[in-house]
């Protein structure tokens, strides 16, 4: 048989990503900003793993400004997809990338001289002036020219007649947490340089420095535009940053029990006979494991089915992990299992695999991986809309 993709059977676990509430979550988070300040999507990461192309279309339909992003992959996958909107590349690029940029309007933040001289030639290359964000450097030492020496590097990009001196950005270190007196600091130190530059009378269009933390935290500093990421996802960056009310999780793992087992008294599950079943015990094997991105525990967690917790018992393997569902007795082959999100009124949230994974939600979020299938729900415009699913294959 050829293979088709439409036709071809998926395997039985998956990622749901409900655009319904990535939707809400936007508009929640654009009607909490004032009316001037724009909005920059970050969707790096395959939009931190839930599908850059899909997130990207919602997010320029609820008037996201642009799309950030952190390679130039990721970046031409969008233009090969039809994305028109302004793409900012974060981080830094290698001389060679900056063909590319300038060949398909992609902004580029600019981080030393170097980069300066090279992407201004080849804007030349090209006749055209390519606009810059400049990152500038106020204490997180990543990307970034130091605030204090950011004057010079400006003067330079303003000599460049190729290049348009768009954005001026900087990134938090700490924004998320109680104490923000280093933030502060790195807000001073952010408009000190903006000040310097106001009374030089050089104007800069877009001024950023606030990621989801900040933007919830932060007020003063929205400036232009802010950078939202983990946010829009429906995941707050800490417990303890201020919560928007109707903020929900986008993203759901699920999979169907695909075997049961009836354990005897004294008998053992999985590698390395990590549980022994202490009493008669039916044990369901869900078809995902530590090659999916789920956390590699031992008899740590638990998922829901028809409602209800069921305890992890055993070892995870690569593809497979086992549950005990001896108090869910209605439970049968090809049930499905949700291994984070809701369902009934329980939910395991990305807070609690991050905390098995002794990490963080970041990381859960994006190493999800690819074998899981991502089935997009609830596409339509009005978030109380519920259609169908719509299964899209995601190569690799």
């Amino acid at each position: 048989m050829a293979f088709d993709a439409t036709t071809f059977p998926l395997r039985p676990a998956w990622t749901e990503i409900d655009l319904g509430r990535l939707r809400n979550n936007l508009r929640l988070i654009r009607r909490d900003l004032r009316r001037h300040v724009k909005l920059l999507a970050v969707v790096k990461d395959e939009a931190y793993g839930h599908g850059a192309l899909d997130v990207a279309r919602v997010a320029l339909e609820e008037g996201a400004w642009g799309l950030g992003l952190s390679t130039l992959e990721e970046a031409m996958a969008l233009r090969d997809a039809g994305i028109t909107a302004p793409l900012l590349l974060l981080g830094e690029r290698q001389e060679a990338e900056l063909e590319w940029c300038v060949a398909h309007e992609l902004t580029v933040c600019v981080n030393g001289p170097h980069t300066v001289r090279q992407l201004a030639r080849t804007a030349v290359k090209f006749d055209k002036r390519a606009p810059v964000h400049l990152k500038i450097n106020t204490g997180m030492s990543r990307y970034g020219v130091r605030w204090d020496e950011a004057l010079p590097l400006i003067e330079q990009i303003l000599a460049e007649k190729s290049l348009l001196l768009e954005g001026a950005m900087t990134h938090f270190a700490q924004s998320d947490e109680t104490d923000k007196t280093f933030a502060n600091l790195q807000f001073s130190r952010f408009t000190s340089v903006m000040g310097a530059l106001e009374r030089k009378k050089i104007p800069v269009q877009l001024r950023h420095t606030c990621n989801s933390g900040a933007f919830l935290d932060l007020a003063h500093a929205h400036l232009d535009m802010v950078r939202v990421g983990i946010l829009m996802y429906g995941v707050f960056p800490s417990q303890v940053c201020r919560r928007l009310p109707g903020i929900e999780p986008v993203m759901s793992v699920k999979a169907k029990i695909a075997g049961i087992q009836k354990l005897k008294p004294g008998e053992v599950v999985g590698y390395g006979m990590r549980y022994t079943a202490a009493s008669e015990r039916r044990i369901a094997v869900l078809p995902i494991g530590y090659g999916d991105g789920f956390p590699r525990v031992r008899n740590e967690g638990a998922v829901l089915i028809h409602g209800r917790r069921a305890p992890l018992v055993g070892g995870i393997a690569m593809d497979a992990l086992t549950v005990d569902i001896t108090d869910i007795p209605e439970a049968r082959m090809w049930d499905e299992a949700v291994i984070m999100g809701r369902q009934g009124g329980e939910e395991i949230t990305v807070r609690d695999i991050a905390r098995l994974k002794n990490s963080v939600t970041y990381d859960v979020l994006t190493n999800w991986r690819l074998r899981l299938r991502r089935k997009p729900v609830n596409a339509g415009k009005d978030p109380g809309h519920r259609s169908n699913i719509v299964e899209t294959p995601v190569a690799g």
